[in-house]
């Protein structure tokens, strides 16, 4: 099947291509009416028109007539796609049982089957849906750090995408997932893209371990480098003598509120390795009076495990509900969306919640000595909604980089030789006829694209900083330049510049 679709390009520019540029970008947005004309056109082009049914059949969600579809699998023929699950027959014609859609990543081109999506097949998803390629995956796989490690757990694996990822830096992967068919997607997907992805479809379990069960209970008593979740963290409004099969499993972790974030704070450090790392994404409860929104979130933490938080999204308890009944596409029935909208807001009501955060996580448990107490280096909550650069993974990893770096040299920071990040930029600004700006602005243009507001001494160590002087000589320097002989300046001005090595505006010289 794989040469196939091999052929016929079936990939993210192959599609492109057939569709044209508007069509594909209004593809993107699941709008799916351009593409239905763009189609239909090539299907009367001999040269097009293999590659205009597949898409149509498996990215539109059409019926196509066998005919059209047959001379694109010539090796796994109609036959071979109904023994795999891919098809259905409708009253002669032939429509998608699954998703099956080309994914691409730096040199990597893939395939990548799930359920078809909302806009894909009419009605309420099924209860047992496998989600494809979301915004959310999409997220994740931008947010993790590509360090190369012995092994790695996908918890909550869905169709597997995180895994293909991972398979690249990582020895062993083990994928987890509560939905017995999500497991089988997953599986389905490594075996359809083992040439790509360097695996022996005979021997998976030497790279890949597929295991069934809840949250780290396949896992108990393991040790991994890396965790990546994206779990099931959109909280749901429960309900009395609830089953189990009535959730959606792919998004809905049974449990109350945010308590399956919370369980994750708690519980992920206990499979990692020592210095091991855990990303995921996730949703967290807001109550009003709260003094900030990551107070919670403080409550969750061990006190031995470092942890950097970025709130991305902020939402009232009306949005949140309206965003989760449109994902499930519950607003097809009035009335269910009426009942699940009237629910959700009973739900939040009664802990008081005010707003649903979202956003990255990144917890790690602290290396230790023979002997020693591991203790958390690293506590940062922080909230950025503004666009950022993605992939984010390798400017976080540098960023943790910066912050164990200015752990190690806590004593002799004063010696240290500083220089700016290639990416930062001076912003001035004054009054027309002022001799001095009024503002200094120091931006990023890559990563987190952070903007400080500096104060002249500031502005005027990070001048400075070309690696030539150290630290304490540029201070001095300054405080001489100045005539700032207060005992406090020294000291502030060394903090300052400690929060632009955090934040990335200056970087060691040499690194």
């Amino acid at each position: 099947m794989a040469a196939d679709l091999t052929e016929l390009d079936y990939s993210v520019d192959g599609v492109a291509e057939l569709l044209g540029a508007e069509a594909w970008a209004a593809f993107d947005r699941d709008q799916l009416v351009p593409a239905e004309l763009a189609t239909s056109r090539s299907l009367e082009d001999p040269a097009r028109s293999r590659l205009a049914a597949v898409v149509r059949f498996w990215l539109l969600g059409n019926t196509v007539e066998p005919e059209q579809l047959a001379p694109a699998f010539p090796r796994t023929g109609l036959d071979g796609l109904g023994v795999l699950g891919l098809l259905e027959h409708d009253d002669g014609a032939l429509r998608a049982a699954v998703d099956l859609r080309p994914y691409g990543f730096g040199s990597t081109e893939l395939w990548v089957a799930s359920d078809l999506g909302a806009h894909q097949r009419p009605g309420v998803l099924r209860r047992d849906h496998v989600l494809g390629i979301g915004q959310a995956s999409l997220t994740l796989a931008q947010l993790t750090a590509r360090t190369d490690v012995e092994r790695a757990l996908d918890l909550g694996t869905g169709c597997g995408i995180q895994v293909f990822h991972l398979l690249g830096h990582c020895r062993h992967v083990t994928a987890t997932d509560i939905s017995e068919r999500a497991l089988a997607f997953t599986r389905f997907n490594l075996v359809l893209n083992a040439g790509a992805l360097g695996l022996d479809p005979e021997r998976l379990a030497a790279r890949v371990s597929l295991r069934l069960g809840s949250l780290l209970e396949p896992v108990a008593g393991e040790r991994f480098d890396l965790v990546v979740s994206n779990p099931p963290f959109v909280i749901t409004p429960r309900r009395p003598a609830e089953r189990a099969e009535e959730q959606f499993t792919y998004r809905d972790g049974g449990l109350p509120g945010d308590d399956i974030v919370g369980s994750l704070f708690r519980t992920l450090p206990s499979v990692l390795a020592d210095g091991g790392v855990a990303q995921m994404l996730g949703n967290w409860e807001i109550p009003a009076g709260s003094a900030t929104w990551h107070a919670r979130l403080e409550q969750w933490l061990s006190p031995d495990t470092d942890a950097w938080v970025i709130q991305r999204e902020q939402l009232s308890p009306a949005q949140y509900a309206e965003t989760w009944l449109r994902d499930a596409a519950e607003n097809r029935d009035p009335a269910l969306f009426a009942s699940a909208y009237a629910a959700y807001l009973d739900d939040f009501d009664s802990r008081a919640v005010e707003a649903v955060g979202f956003g990255m996580v990144w917890l790690r448990r602290p290396a230790a000595g023979p002997g020693e107490t591991p203790e958390a280096a690293l506590r940062r909550f922080e909230e950025i909604t503004y666009p950022i650069e993605q992939p984010i993974g390798p400017h976080l990893a540098a960023a943790v980089e910066r912050s164990d770096w200015l752990a190690a040299h806590a004593a002799d920071f004063g010696r240290q030789h500083l220089e700016v990040a290639g990416d930062v930029t001076e912003e001035r600004h004054q009054r027309p006829g002022a001799e001095h700006p009024g503002v200094i602005l120091l931006r990023q243009g890559a990563g987190l694209r952070r903007t400080n507001l500096m104060s002249t001494e500031l502005a005027g160590f990070v001048s400075a900083s070309d690696g030539e002087l150290d630290v304490d000589q540029i201070i001095g320097a300054l405080a001489s330049l100045l005539g700032r002989t207060e005992p406090d300046f020294a000291r502030q001005l060394s903090d300052e510049v400690r929060n632009l090595v955090v934040d990335g505006f200056l970087v060691p010289t040499g690194q």
